[in-house]
């Protein structure tokens, strides 16, 4: 066994782990500062998304849709209840399911977070067609990474 590329396969600069960690909290500091005007947090913003792009959904939907579980999600929705962004009810037709809907405060906050994107894209010193690229081979590489 070569030791030497042992070592050098060990060292901490070349994992893409922590390549994709770092950029995380890098990319989550952003937008920290993106969101605090608006008294959301990332995971908030998040829903905010996927509501804003249909509301009334399911708590597991949107669970679904962030890869999130409930006992995850259950304690934002109710933080997010809490701050009057939306509303939790029990479903008509099933009464385990529970519905989010937006609040008028809530949709109008997508208005103040439509220049969110383009000051992300600023912060990055990117292109657009970079990132789109770059977005395209992480959800390949997430998508490899699912099937195991």
């Amino acid at each position: 066994m070569d030791t030497n590329n042992t070592r050098q396969s060990l060292l901490l600069d070349q994992q893409l782990c922590f390549s994709l960690y770092a950029c995380g909290l890098a990319m989550n500091r952003i937008y920290r500062q993106q969101l605090k005007p608006l008294g959301l947090t990332y995971p908030q913003y998040l829903v905010m998304l996927v509501l804003w792009e249909g509301d009334e959904q399911s708590v597991s939907a949107i669970g679904e849709r962030l890869q999130l579980d409930s006992a995850t999600l259950t304690p934002l929705l109710k933080r997010m209840e809490a701050q009057e962004l939306l509303s939790r009810t029990r479903s008509a037709t099933d009464e385990r399911q529970v519905i989010i809907r937006l609040s008028p405060a809530g949709l109008a906050l997508q208005q103040q977070a439509a220049g969110i994107p383009a000051a992300i894209l600023c912060s990055s010193h990117c292109s657009v067609e970079e990132l789109t690229m770059l977005k395209r081979q992480l959800d390949a590489l997430r998508a490899r990474l699912d099937s195991n």
